[in-house]
């Protein structure tokens, strides 16, 4: 015991025995530990799911609302998911456009509206003429009043037809109607 006391004098340090048995089963120890907990979270969260799922198909939401339901009134923002425009020709869809795109696609729609006219099918099928461009509208307007009007036929009907058409011009210098409407 003398000689131990001795060489222990001799080292600066005091040695330190290191169990590693004990080091070795607490690391078995913990990575056990470890896998059951991930296996029970695991379980737990498929029961919570399915009860989930099992809840919600058993109540009914008789005030949830639809996606169309959940979306803003109108206006809209132009970068909204849905916004569009509902025009009388088609519906165009404005998602992630310019703020003026609204009003570009209005605008080409009114003038093919007065350009080409709009027609529309009524209940029985049969097509009806909503709007004509301007110069069909007048003439169509001037030959149904032809026809109507029994008292004015002949020229005197032509000529009201021939004024409504032309206008003074200034290069008559406000005497002659010689210029016809475009």
């Amino acid at each position: 015991m003398a000689s131990d006391n001795k060489n222990n004098s001799v080292k600066p340090y005091e040695q330190n025995t290191i169990g590693l048995k004990g080091i070795v089963f607490f690391g078995v120890g913990l990575f056990l530990l470890i896998v059951v907990t991930f296996a029970l979270m695991w379980a737990m969260k498929g029961v919570l799911e399915d009860n989930a799922v099992a809840t919600d198909a058993e109540q009914k939401r008789p005030l949830s609302l639809s996606a169309e339901e959940r979306l803003p009134p109108e206006p809209r923002l132009q970068g909204a998911p849905g916004f569009k425009v509902d025009g009388p020709l088609e519906s165009v869809s404005l998602e992630l456009t310019i703020p003026q795109a609204e009003y570009r696609e209005l605008q080409r729609q009114w003038d093919v509206i007065l350009r080409d006219g709009r027609k529309v099918s009524d209940k029985d099928g049969k097509e009806v003429i909503v709007s004509l461009p301007i110069e069909e509208a007048k003439a169509a307007y001037l030959e149904e009043v032809k026809k109507t009007n029994v008292v004015r036929q002949g020229e005197r009907t032509d000529r009201a037809v021939e004024d409504a058409s032309t206008f003074v011009s200034y290069a008559s210098a406000g005497r002659l109607k010689v210029d016809k409407r475009k």
